[in-house]
């Protein structure tokens, strides 16, 4: 490593306040690489039922027969070395619902990320995953009396076999596009949760992902059933250490909100600058159903992510709501895709996003109105800020109307950070960053405000430390 490098590293990891780690202490980690051999190991290690093993089989042989995408940031992208990746990663220890009893690193990562904290103050259920496993998991009791399933994906699959056989992968089947795939054959982890018809979780769900060790993928499978009139918050957040090497996180997360259901997923997601974030994220919205994506994307080398909607039925409601920060090196692409396919349904899709040095953001949307889907309602915008000359703002909007009687809005900006916005400020005694920090503020503010308070004060925070010396 060069010396020049070298200390772009150290100021990352001043800069990235979760880009510590701890010693691994590994119960199992497979070789670097992909294989059938690797698959059928870790269904062994899991006791998986058969049929799951199959559905593993048959996506990973889709992964090999399709190709990487064609569009966004394909330099990188391709730059991905598939075997240069240790697949499944079991930490020592088990699951426990007591954060005291957790094995001493994996307590001290939880900690000095605030998780447990947070479970106590405002959290009705959280789990917590390290590496490929979920190590914690809780769930208030009186949820669990009203019928509430929140547990791991792993454990619903040998508890629930019935209802993860009838929901898993109908909504983003391995088929849909190589990560896709890659996620359905090397899965472990993340999140089933099941809300019984009319109950309303008055408190978030929460769950933790963290990557700790070099050269590692993290492949979570969160699958959300939200029953007709139920109503549930989840929230999410990831980090990782830095490392001078490459780690891959390829999630996928499948949302089904039945008749009259109302369902947010919150993400946060703050990935050190070695990761490659590469997400799979679909929704689908019954009558009367409404689906919220609220996101948060900052770290990683790439991020390509799109959340999506289907809104089956009459009157369901859609929105993506999101907030991108590209800084030095890194490629924020991003968007939310709303397909209108029953009458009376109504989308937003509003993404705002902050570049600041050699940083790129990009806005990749999709609104699609099908054919008799008649008196749609849907407005789209996307905001860009652009910090300095070298940062850089792509937008991808696309549009296919298949109706007559619809009303759809489209607006977007791109704007810099002007001199004499920032010689007002200055006059009224602030200095150069932070009047740029209020400008980036007053810019965020509109999707900061529907975060939870604690998140939305995280958020501020994380921002003003990668504006620190933006400009000047």
């Amino acid at each position: 490593m060069s010396t020049t490098q070298q200390k772009k590293l150290i100021q990352d990891l001043d800069q990235y306040k979760y880009g510590f780690s701890v010693a691994e202490k590994n119960e199992f980690k497979s070789d670097k690489g992909h294989s059938r051999k690797v698959i059928e190991m870790i269904s062994e290690m899991k006791n998986e039922p058969k049929w799951m093993l199959d559905f593993r089989l048959r996506a990973y042989e889709i992964f090999l027969k399709k190709f990487m995408p064609t569009w966004g940031n394909t330099d990188v992208l391709n730059a991905i070395n598939f075997d240069d990746i240790h697949y499944y990663i079991r930490p020592s220890g088990k699951q426990v619902n007591d954060w005291n009893e957790l094995p001493d690193e994996i307590k001290y990562t939880f900690d000095r990320l605030g998780v447990p904290e947070s479970e106590k103050k405002f959290l009705a259920g959280t789990g917590a995953q390290f590496e490929s496993e979920v190590m914690f998991h809780n769930l208030e009791k009186q949820l669990e009396k009203k019928g509430v399933i929140f547990v791991d994906t792993d454990t619903a699959v040998q508890k629930y076999p019935d209802l993860v056989k009838e929901y898993f992968a109908t909504v983003v089947p391995p088929a849909d596009n190589k990560l896709a795939a890659l996620n359905s054959a090397f899965w472990s982890g993340g999140s089933f949760i099941y809300i019984p018809k009319g109950v309303k979780v008055e408190l978030p769900l929460q769950a933790y992902f963290r990557i700790n060790s070099k050269n590692a993928g993290q492949f979570e499978r969160t699958l959300i059933i939200a029953d007709e009139g139920s109503e549930v918050v989840y929230i999410e957040g990831c980090s990782a250490p830095t490392y001078t090497t490459d780690s891959l996180h390829s999630a996928v997360v499948e949302i089904i909100a039945k008749r009259g259901a109302k369902v947010q997923y919150t993400t946060v997601q703050n990935w050190s600058k070695n990761v490659y974030n590469l997400v799979t994220k679909r929704a689908k919205a019954m009558e009367e159903a409404t689906v919220t994506w609220l996101d948060y994307n900052g770290g990683s080398k790439l991020t390509m992510k799109y959340p999506c909607i289907y809104l089956m039925g009459r009157g369901a409601r859609g929105e993506v709501l999101s907030l991108a920060f590209a800084g030095n090196g890194q490629h924020q692409d991003t968007g939310g895709k709303i397909i209108h396919v029953a009458p009376d349904t109504t989308s937003t899709i509003i993404s705002k996003s902050i570049s600041k040095g050699t940083g790129r953001s990009s806005y990749r949307g999709l609104l699609k109105i099908l054919p008799g889907a008649e008196r749609v309602k849907s407005r789209v915008v996307c905001d860009a800020l652009i910090i300095n000359e070298e940062s850089r703002s792509d937008t991808y909007p696309t549009m296919e109307i298949g109706e007559e009687d619809v009303a759809v809005a489209h607006e977007a900006t791109v704007s810099r950070i002007g001199e004499g916005q920032l010689f007002y400020l200055m006059s009224r005694g602030l200095s150069e960053n932070q009047a740029a920090g209020m400008i980036v503020n007053g810019f965020m503010a509109p999707i900061v405000k529907e975060f939870p308070m604690e998140y939305a004060v995280e958020l501020k925070k994380l921002v003003e430390l990668e504006m620190e010396g933006s400009v000047g």
